[in-house]
């Protein structure tokens, strides 16, 4: 039996034929969807390996694209986790900067209590947003306090003061680094569960998205880290 007669006995039984045998109508069997090459016996086989390799390359489709998915969520909470450190130590850093401040210029009660509320907004803000809008807030109170230090040429000599200057200006640094780097990870995040197939994924999975670690543009507080003046 040739590898023709084999084929067409194949589709005769699984195809509804409507009265007919595909002897009867040989164009029926180019109907079919399927590969005939010269030296082919079994058709059932070929379409099993076709479906087969079709199925195993969507599953490492979606291997890779669930684990590319984990990678950005990890390393938002690994940037956020940078970012919240650098923050704590900033705020562990006021409190000798506004004693060490007092020394010297006691009576500008206003620019300390900025300071000190501002410090206890942004310690209690839980949002991303609630964040954004405390750091720019303490920044800037704290651009003030440093403004105030201009009219003491003593509190800017101090060893004490220029030391938690510079630490802070550091700090202030490394938040903002760590903010861009979190942002650039959320971004990728985003676009890839709003994008086609991603978004199947990450609907499958229970991926979401981030929220952005956004400081006001229109906040000159924000724009600029600490200064330090000697």
């Amino acid at each position: 039996m040739t590898a023709w007669e084999v084929w067409a006995e194949w589709v005769s039984k699984i195809i509804p034929r409507f009265g007919k045998s595909p002897s009867e109508d040989g164009l029926f069997l180019y109907k079919v969807p399927i590969c005939y090459t010269k030296g082919v016996t079994n058709p059932p086989m070929t379409i099993l390996y076709i479906v087969l390799a079709i199925v195993v390359l969507i599953a490492l489709w979606f291997v890779g694209a669930y684990n590319g998915f984990v990678t950005l969520v990890n390393r938002a909470k690994e940037a956020w986790s940078d970012i919240e450190v650098q923050m704590k130590r900033r705020y562990d850093l006021i409190p000798n900067l506004v004693e060490t401040v007092k020394g010297y210029a006691a009576h500008e009660s206003s620019a300390f209590e900025n300071v000190t509320k501002a410090r206890a907004a942004a310690m209690g803000a839980s949002s991303m947003a609630e964040h954004g809008q405390a750091e720019n807030m303490l920044t800037g109170a704290l651009k003030s306090l440093f403004a105030v230090s201009e009219a003491y040429p003593d509190l800017k000599a101090n060893q004490n003061f220029m030391e938690l200057q510079r630490e802070l200006s550091d700090t202030e640094n490394k938040i903002q680094a760590s903010r861009r780097f979190y942002n650039g990870t959320v971004m990728a995040l985003n676009t890839g569960l709003e994008q086609f197939p991603g978004n199947i994924v990450g609907g499958m999975f229970g991926f979401g998205k981030r929220e952005f670690f956004e400081l006001a543009e229109g906040e000159q507080a924000a724009k600029e880290p600490v200064k330090v003046a000697f």
